[in-house]
């Protein structure tokens, strides 16, 4: 029977052993067992020394061959949003423009009434070769507003209906750091990228705080059921940070939580720094801005010209307003983490780092993505004492376009992980669900492999940037807890530091690249606490 409950299963004891136990210590990588006592690690090594330290009545957990971890850390999700995709419309299996046009006819058959909303489409498979557009959702569902968002959140389309409501016509002038597609007619089309997605925001009711509460309890079910411990929630809104505070005060989520403010919701940390709140498993640490767009929406900021499109991509923050928040978060001691895809949006984020930061290589602050990075900008990120917060999967998916968007020149910028990490940067690993599925064995296979969860790659993919897979763990472990001024207290198995543990059924470290996507979550311990078994 699996459990994904997060109230507490267990304080106490845990004796934990009977399979490989990776620690993450490169003096000791191995051990026998793991002693935990109440939240903290009390012994890492041989079994009989463990057994011979641990209390009586301690709780024995024999692994049965299955392979022991750190606890894995997305550095990057979106954590609200990963659970409203499992409550609303998910269109994150939608393979062409005929089966999301299926999905939504559905959807609106189940829900006849109301403004429909869905989220998860990525046209870069699909054999129409193009983005979906108004007339797609018309004939799914007549006459209703629709608004489906692409899975990089960077781009939605919108019904006609739903472009009426908003007043969106040929006539709307762009927002700045947005594009309003039209079609040949020169109407709108339906598709609107960045900015422009504001125009429709109104006609599609908000999420409730009930709906958010089960959403972001739903989410952190989820993530400890796939044997995440924790990580670093992106873009917060205030009030969803009162519920998650809500929720594990209840005991009723139970993973750590660091969380990067949306500048909305940012006055506190911006005002007092950083904080912990009383159980000490959701932190604030700092803001998160936006620097461009996304790559497949052709919104990424890039130096020269896309080779596929007119166009330099869209620059998100104005430099004023981002500076200005940057010096605010230095003289608290907040972090900042900006998104920044393209090598234009990634230049400009380091100088103005540089600029904010002053000389100061200690305060940790992120880039989140630093997808495509030219030569000269990437040795800047160890140079500034800056994390790439980077997710392995973005290439596996991102490969069978960025050739074309970016041309064979600089295709070699992209996605550039072992170059990071023979920088002496850290790279702080993560999946940006919902915009991917969130699964710390795709984010494994795809740093180590490179490949297509089909097996498929070619010269393009630069197979070269592949990473060790003792790389890949202490990116998904260590450096997130790096990333969050946490590696003293977590990211290794080590006495006296918290107990938070990852068993999968197969050893990461050392089956076949394929055998990694089918190891299952045996446990996540997180704070001494099973939050989840198998």
């Amino acid at each position: 029977m699996a459990s994904a409950s997060l109230a507490p299963a267990f304080a106490g004891d845990l004796l934990i052993h009977g399979g490989p136990i990776h620690t993450g210590v490169a003096a000791a990588p191995t051990a026998q067992a793991v002693l935990v006592r109440d939240d903290r690690i009390a012994f890492v090594g041989d079994l009989a020394a463990a057994r011979a330290k641990a209390a009586k009545g301690a709780r024995d957990i024999d692994l049965k061959g299955a392979a022991a971890f750190p606890g894995f850390v997305d550095a990057h999700a979106h954590l609200t949003g990963v659970g409203l995709r499992e409550l609303t419309l998910n269109l994150d299996r939608t393979d062409s423009v005929e089966s999301l046009v299926a999905a939504v006819k559905v959807y609106a058959t189940a829900h006849p009434d109301g403004p429909i909303f869905g989220r998860g489409w990525i046209e870069t498979h699909w054999p129409e070769k193009r983005f979906p557009n108004r007339a797609d959702l018309d004939r799914a569902a007549p006459g209703r507003i629709v608004v489906l968002e692409r899975a990089d959140g960077h781009a939605v389309v919108a019904s006609s209906a739903a472009l009426a409501a908003a007043k969106v016509t040929r006539d709307t002038p762009t927002p700045a750091g947005g594009q309003i597609l039209k079609g040949p007619d020169g109407a709108p089309d339906g598709l609107l990228v960045d900015h422009a997605q504001g125009l429709v925001a109104g006609v599609i009711p908000p999420p409730s705080e009930a709906l958010k509460r089960q959403a972001l309890e739903k989410a952190g079910a989820l993530y400890a059921s796939r044997g995440w411990t924790g990580l670093g929630n992106m873009s917060v809104e205030g009030p969803d940070l009162a519920i998650l505070t809500a929720l594990a005060a209840d005991k009723k989520f139970g993973l750590r939580v660091d969380n990067y403010m949306d500048p909305s919701g940012a006055a506190q940390v911006l005002a007092k720094g950083p904080s912990t709140d009383a159980t000490g498993l959701i932190r604030v640490r700092g803001i998160k801005l936006y620097m461009d767009g996304a790559l497949g929406s052709r919104g990424a900021a890039l130096l020269e010209p896309y080779s596929d499109a007119e166009g330099l991509g869209l620059q998100l923050t104005p430099r004023d307003k981002g500076l200005a928040l940057m010096k605010q978060a230095k003289a608290v001691g907040a972090q900042v983490a900006m998104h920044a895809i393209g090598d234009r949006g990634n230049r400009m984020a380091l100088d103005w780092f540089q600029e904010a930061l002053a000389g100061d290589t200690t305060a940790r602050w992120r880039i989140e993505h630093a997808q495509i990075v030219a030569d000269t900008d990437l040795p800047r990120f160890a140079k500034l004492g800056v994390v790439a917060s980077m997710q392995p999967s973005h290439a596996i998916g991102d490969l069978y376009f960025a050739p074309a968007r970016l041309g064979k020149d600089r295709l070699h910028e992209g996605y550039r992980w072992k170059d990071f990490l023979d920088s002496g940067a850290v790279i702080a690993a993560g999946s940006d669900a919902p915009v991917e599925v969130g699964d710390p064995r795709i984010e494994f296979y795809a740093a180590v492999y490179r490949h297509s969860l089909d097996g498929f790659a070619n010269a393009d993919w630069h197979l070269d940037e592949a990473v060790s897979r003792d790389q890949a763990l202490r990116m998904l472990t260590w450096a997130p807890a790096y990333a969050a001024f946490a590696e003293t207290d977590r990211g290794t198995l080590e006495a006296g530091k918290k107990a938070d543990v990852t068993v999968f059924s197969k050893d990461l470290m050392t089956v076949a690249p394929a055998e990694i996507l089918k190891a299952e979550t045996v446990l996540t311990v997180v704070d001494g606490k099973v939050v989840f078994e198998k």
